[in-house]
């Protein structure tokens, strides 16, 4: 009786592949170097899932108890750069009591994405110097950015440790 892993004789090759890793030896000192490999990447992730989650609560924090308002684009810096130049816009608002506020956005990018003289909303912590623009990318950057980077590196860690559990 012939056990097949695949139905198809188009996957052969792949199908000789998996069924030979049914016959490694994990108790080699390269398969226990693999695992803490994976184990790592597993753990990286967590790490990086965590501190994604605690930047989506600061950002949910600041929504809630943030003050919302209009800032005014007062400047674009330009920023010299591989590809040319990018834009930094400066934002101006007035705060509650009545204080002019300049502050840079952390990012540039090129085309400009705003002309000077353009209004945007933004969101400011009132005991703190926490601002954000209020737009998906500006609130949400970092929590996104982790967990682009951890979902990979979980689905690749948790993945072998599943497999190699059998």
């Amino acid at each position: 009786m012939v056990n097949y892993c695949f139905p198809t004789v188009i996957f052969s090759d792949l199908k000789t592949t998996i069924c030979s890793l049914k016959n490694i030896n994990f108790n080699s000192t390269k398969m226990k170097m693999m695992a803490y490999l994976y184990v790592g990447m597993l753990f990286v992730s967590a790490i990086l899932v965590y501190f994604a989650v605690v930047q989506f609560n600061k950002t949910q924090n600041l929504l809630t108890d943030g003050v919302k308002t209009k800032a005014k684009v007062i400047d674009l810096i330009e920023i010299s750069g591989e590809d040319g130049y990018t834009y930094k816009p400066v934002f101006e608002y007035t705060d509650k009591l009545k204080n002019i506020v300049q502050f840079q956005s952390e990012v540039s990018s090129s085309p400009a994405p705003y002309k000077i003289g353009d209004y945007v909303h933004i969101v400011y912590a009132k005991n703190s110097d926490d601002k954000k623009v209020v737009s998906f990318w500006g609130l949400y950057r970092w929590s996104i950015l982790l967990l682009c980077i951890a979902m990979p590196l979980m689905i690749i860690g948790g993945g072998y440790l599943l497999y190699s559990r059998g």
